[in-house]
């Protein structure tokens, strides 16, 4: 696992969670930095007052209340810094706390907080460099850039945020209308087996009456006949047990799958185009060789992996495009899902990732997750074609 991988989930949990400790920890930050200057003057620069000393700290501590009140933090940081200069406090090379608040207030600041913010930056600057003696025109245009890059930095992030919520919006829409479709074939299907269920009865049981009815009198008047009644009042009920069987079958295993009727290979397509049409990504369906007749559990696998790996692109990578391909071979289907994305945080985890390992391994295949070769996130599953009895085409 690499550094990068395990500290981002950890920021994130520690921004969520405890905004103070990260916010109280970025202050401490940014007053070291500045007073870095201020303990360690330059030639010829008076110590600084015990005033200078509060301007400077105001500069940094407001930063402790960041995250619940920008704009005042913003305010109070802003007014700091040039009255620092006016109070002929010598200024900070880089002024630290203001580049903090202006990103801050690019990111989360309502359009009318960041044009004032953003005017009343451009006019600090202005004056903090007025009252600095001996500035030089680069370091006037080094401050106004350093404001405007941490303003762009700050759009740029407000801008990520928005794209994310939007791909985690999309992402529940679409889990919600996979869900409904699952309840709706759900419905079908018990619907369906519950008719197959009274056919089979209905039909079985009318036998064995018929039969039954007439035996006591064919007993007594044909030996032989109610002999033969017997044994087909026993090969009815034989042969509806073993239907009832096979139905009940069918329907344990589509519980233990999650859905009904189960969708194979063939609707690959049809799961391609619901994912772009309703997410936007752009999605490519690749094949290779010549396809052949595949097992009911591999048809299905190759479905329900396809799905999962899609779905993960959705929810996680932050991907603008994906590939399916599907390699044929006399031996296996290989299928290999890609995307332009970063994957999930922890390679190889998730319980969409140990599903997709696990379908591959009970149909006697193997499921490979990584990155791939040119970037982004890879799926990769091989699935056998053996002798075993395949799907009715």
């Amino acid at each position: 696992m690499s550094a990068r991988s395990w500290f981002t989930p950890v920021a994130v949990r520690l921004r969520t969670t405890h905004p103070y400790v990260v916010d109280t920890a970025l202050a401490a930050l940014v007053l070291f930095a500045a007073s870095l200057q201020w303990i360690f003057p330059d030639e010829g620069d008076d110590p600084l007052s015990r005033l200078g000393w509060l301007l400077g700290a105001a500069t940094a501590v407001p930063l402790v209340w960041r995250s619940r009140a920008p704009f005042v933090t913003a305010c109070a940081v802003s007014v700091a810094t040039p009255a620092q200069a006016v109070h002929h406090a010598p200024p900070p090379d880089v002024m630290y706390g203001g580049l903090v608040v202006l990103y801050t207030m690019a990111a989360r600041g309502t359009p009318l907080q960041r044009r004032f913010m953003l005017v009343g930056w451009a006019i600090g600057v202005s004056v903090t460099m007025l009252h600095k003696e001996g500035a030089q025109p680069f370091e006037y245009a080094f401050q106004l850039l350093s404001v405007a890059c941490a303003y762009a930095l700050g759009m740029l992030a407000r801008v990520q945020r928005a794209y994310t919520a939007e791909l985690e919006d999309r992402a529940r829409r679409l889990e919600r209308e996979r869900t409904a479709d699952t309840a709706r074939a759900t419905a079908q299907e018990r619907a369906r087996i519950a008719r197959d269920m009274h056919d089979i009865l209905a039909h079985a049981v009318s036998l064995m009456v018929v039969q039954a009815e007439a035996g006591p009198v064919v007993v007594r008047s044909d030996p032989a006949r109610a002999e033969a009644a017997f044994e087909a009042i026993a090969a009815a009920g034989r042969d509806a047990m073993s239907q009832l069987r096979r139905i009940l079958g069918v329907l344990k295993e589509e519980q233990c799958n999650g859905t009904s009727p189960q969708p194979g290979i063939k609707g690959l397509p049809a799961l391609v185009r619901q994912v772009r049409e309703s997410t936007g990504l752009r999605i490519e369906l690749r094949a290779e060789g010549e396809p052949r007749p595949l097992p009911p559990d591999t048809d299905i696998a190759v479905y329900r992996v396809t799905q999962e790996a899609l779905t993960n692109t959705v929810k996680h990578a932050y991907a603008s495009s994906a590939t399916v391909e599907l390699d044929w071979t006399e031996e296996a289907l290989t299928l290999t899902v890609t995307d332009d994305g970063r994957g999930p945080a922890v390679p190889g985890g998730g319980h969409g990732l140990i599903g997709i390992r696990e379908r591959a391994a009970a149909c006697g295949g193997d499921a490979r997750t990584g990155r791939g070769p040119d970037g982004g996130f890879r799926v990769v599953v091989r699935l056998p074609v053996g002798d075993r009895q395949a799907a009715p085409g």
